[in-house]
């Protein structure tokens, strides 16, 4: 616990202790030399005075024993209770293996003072029987994520279970508000509103950009008194981090994504270190660091893998191995981001570009861990354009910027799910659970239309589909009130719970090796572990005998048996890497336009490397550089087509979608578009009209193509036939429990979910258009896939800013998009050999 406490010599006036801490627990810090902040003892004073708090204070101050110390000196005043003498605190993570580390953490001081506390932790992988012991006999502290409280609130005995229910800690707050699961989780907070209405809320955060919103999201919205209000507790200060760009001696690329580069530096860097987490953005990645890191591990340095798509056993070795100090470095996604408290991390390595300035900081954070010692990290930008980006995130950490996300409208289809989870708990009245979802902050505006069709949807399916018994999963009886239909619809509701919808996963299972009677080898045989799940797509590539990294092993696939993949070992040189759908972070606002900034000013370069800054002179050479609010099209043509490239730095997302809208309208003008690509920096359309003439010759208006009308009737055009809505609907649909992927005793293949989701989503648009999920999944496209807000910020900065450059050739600016387009997938060192020959090429042809 000492990334929680003070040293002894900053510790806060006696006389200000000792009315707020009792005796045993000053006793506990003195004999550590440790003294308590004053933030810590400022929330102890917040809960004795009954009042619901937003505590935002950087990494390594304390936060968790912040809110966790009022519910022991609490529980330590209630003396010794009785097994199963109720639920006093809920503390909920938007992480598994935080909300067990926090568990684990907290042992500490309940074993040293003998406190009379039972703690346990809640997750998907906590054992059946152990989960319904916890409701038979819940514990003084229960540590959970948003999910299994969904479950608890959905329990018969739910009313019981949480009516002792005095405080809920909602820790890296931040994290959980930004999705689905946060809104899921504010209706779940509403109704424990309802069930245990003195209880008061705490939040914990140390990234917030607008605390006014998180505070009305801990305590709802509705109540107009004071005393139900949240305070905002700040805590200021805290240790510069020391943040560098790793220097490789080597010359970025201009494309590519492995960062193989830089891999013996970071290798090395390792080496000078303790423990270092080395983080990356996709599982893919993982996998591919991991196994290029152990390519060079000559000295066998204990370095493992972390990522979701392990099996839970494999990352509760890794968690405990790193506990422990066993570890020297950990490859890791967001699986350990947030909150963990590994002391003896003394080195955070982000390979790639960070893509938020709150996300970095989140992630340095995880080194050192104390407020008064600076957290060290080194950035390792995967290409010149990443680079740019690294140096953005750079300044607004410096400047301590927040760039997270907006808060949310709540989602229907959680709704829809919550709803039917109400019911599976008690009957419920329309009136008083319209009022009730209302408070949850994300669901304020929520109309009665739109809540009426949301209930009217899980009872019946909508109209287009009332006729099927199999959606009607609530019913009104007499009495007025709803209930759950049948019991395997409850049943049901509890295999399918979360707003986590990942594709289709086939476990991996390592077969066992069997030889004749002469020693050849025959084919395996399940019965080996389970490593974890790919996803069904990538397997489905697969033919026996091709390899592929995963779990940090060289793996050969064998055969596909029922919904497993068998594997064995083995030695590939150049095996394929698992890709997995949705695990790319956006690009924020903030570093967007900081780039954008950074490119309009040339003094600004000299901070670069020098292979940067001469790839922007020669650019600015041969091409320009746009202004801050302008956007650059460039216009050339390149071995028999014609190309339109253009660089907004407004994210992936919403690039995919600007060029999904321009090749419908370079269709219309007859310039026969073949395709597009995109990146988070720009976009390129390809095709066999020529673009600079057209433009010359006035039939191409670029103000007209990049027109803020195309998020009308082209939009909508472009919506109806796209298979974008049809994959969008197909996640409504299993959130909101129209389709449920696992069933009792047997699950549901990618296969047969897409079938049934696209046969429902045809009928509904042909009878039913303005079902209630049709308008779930057209605002998950427009704030989620289609990015729609970005770009019509987008479309509006840049009227009367176009500035066209029709060139002779491509411009080194454009050489990352002309490299993405019709690339073949391809893995290992064979991809970085490719993608730099192309590479030099390009830039030879682009400096002619």
């Amino acid at each position: 616990m000492s990334a929680d406490v003070t040293p002894l010599r900053q510790r806060v006036p006696a006389a200000a202790r000792e009315t707020s801490l009792p005796a045993a627990f000053d006793a506990w810090f003195t004999a550590r030399g440790w003294a308590p902040r004053p933030h810590q003892l400022e929330l102890l004073a917040k809960a004795e005075a009954g009042r619901s708090v937003l505590l935002v204070a950087p990494t390594g101050a304390g936060k968790t024993l912040a809110g966790f110390l009022p519910t022991l000196v609490a529980l330590t005043g209630r003396g010794p209770a009785p097994l199963g003498g109720g639920l006093h605190t809920l503390y909920i993570s938007p992480l598994k293996a935080l909300a067990v580390d926090v568990a684990r953490n907290l042992e500490t001081p309940v074993r040293d003072m003998d406190l009379p506390v039972r703690i346990e932790s809640r997750t998907g992988d906590t054992p059946a029987h152990k989960r319904a012991r916890q409701v038979e006999r819940p514990p003084d502290i229960l540590l959970t994520t948003p999910e299994q409280l969904a479950l608890l609130l959905a329990h018969r005995e739910a009313r019981p279970l949480f009516a002792s229910l005095q405080r809920v800690v909602l820790d890296e707050l931040h994290a959980l508000v930004t999705s689905k699961r946060g809104d899921l989780l504010a209706l779940g907070l509403a109704r424990l509103r309802r069930l245990a209405p003195a209880h008061t809320t705490v939040g914990l955060s140390a990234t917030v950009r607008e605390p006014e919103a998180l505070c009305r999201y801990l305590v709802g919205v509705g109540a107009a008194e004071p005393a139900r209000q949240a305070d905002l507790v700040v805590v200021a200060g805290g240790a510069q981090p020391r943040i560098e760009v790793l220097d490789t001696h080597l010359a970025l690329p201009i494309a590519g994504h492995t960062t193989a580069h830089a891999m013996a530096d970071v290798y090395g860097a390792i080496r000078a270190h303790r423990l270092t987490l080395v983080f990356v953005n996709t599982r893919l990645q993982a996998e591919f660091a991991f196994q290029e890191l152990w390519k060079l591990n000559d000295e066998s340095l204990p370095i493992a893998l972390h990522h979701g798509s392990l099996d839970v056993a494999q990352r509760r070795r890794v968690e405990a191995a790193m506990a422990a100090g066993r570890l020297r470095a950990v490859v890791c996604t967001s699986t350990l981001d947030l909150g963990i408290d590994w002391g003896d991390v003394d080195l955070v390595v982000n390979l790639g570009a960070p893509k938020g300035a709150s996300r970095l900081m989140q992630r340095i954070g995880r080194a050192n861990h104390r407020l008064d010692e600076p957290s060290k990290a080194y950035l390792v930008p995967s290409n010149r354009f990443e680079m740019l980006e690294c140096q953005a995130a750079l300044e607004l950490v410096a400047e301590a910027a927040q760039d997270t996300p907006e808060p949310r409208i709540g989602a229907l289809d959680v709704l829809a799910q919550h709803v039917l989870g109400m019911a599976c708990a008690e009957p419920f009245a329309a009136d008083d659970l319209y009022d009730e979802v209302r408070s949850a902050a994300p669901y304020a505006a929520l109309s009665r239309d739109d809540f009426d069709r949301v209930v009217g949807f899980v009872a019946t399916g909508g109209y287009a589909l009332k006729s099927y018994e199999r959606f009607a999963k609530i019913k009104l009886g007499r009495d007025g009130l709803w209930r759950v239909s049948s019991a395997p619809v409850a049943q049901q509701y509890r295999l399918n719970v979360g707003t986590i919808v990942e594709a289709a996963m086939v476990k991996v299972r390592l077969g066992r090796q069997r030889r004749g009677a002469t020693g050849a080898p025959v084919r395996p045989t399940p019965g080996g572990r389970i490593l974890g799940e790919v996803e069904e797509d990538f397997i489905e590539t697969l033919s026996p005998g091709d390899t592929f990294a995963f779990a940090g092993e060289v793996l050969r696939f064998e055969a596909l048996a029922a919904n497993e993949a068998l594997v064995t070992r083995a030695a590939g040189t150049d095996p394929k890497v698992p890709s997995y759908a949705g695990g790319k972070f956006p690009l924020s606002t903030f570093l967007a336009d900081r780039v954008r900034g950074m490119l309009a000013e040339p003094g600004s370069w000299s901070r670069l490397p020098p292979e940067v800054a001469g790839w922007l002179a020669l650019q600015r050479m041969k091409s320009m550089l746009p202004g801050r609010s302008e956007l650059l099209v460039e216009t050339f043509a390149r071995a028999g087509r014609h190309y339109l490239v253009a660089y907004p730095f407004e994210g992936r997302l919403a690039h995919q979608t600007l060029g999904m809208l321009l090749t419908r309208r370079l269709e219309r003008a007859r310039l026969k578009p073949l395709g597009f690509t995109a990146n988070d920096y720009g976009l390129g359309v390809y095709g066999l009209g020529d673009l600079s003439a057209a433009v010359a010759l006035g039939r191409l208006d670029l103000a007209e193509l990049f027109g803020e009308d195309m998020l009308g009737d082209d939009l909508e055009a472009w919506l109806d036939e796209s298979a974008l809505m049809k994959r969008t609907f197909r996640q409504c649909a299993i959130i909101a429990g129209l389709i449920e992927r696992r069933h009792p005793g047997r699950e549901k293949t990618g296969r047969q979910v897409t079938m049934s989701t696209d046969l429902v989503y045809d009928v509904l648009r042909r009878h039913e258009p303005a079902h209630v999920l049709l308008k779930a999944a057209r605002a998950d496209a427009a704030t989620g896939l289609l990015d729609l807000r970005r770009l019509g910020g987008l479309l509006s900065r840049i009227r009367g800013r176009i500035v066209h450059k029709a060139l002779e050739r491509l411009s080194p600016l454009s050489i990352s998009i002309i490299l993405e387009i019709g690339r073949e997938q391809v893995f290992g060192e064979a991809s970085d050999t490719i993608l730099a020959e192309a590479e030099a090429m390009l830039m030879e042809e682009a400096s002619a």
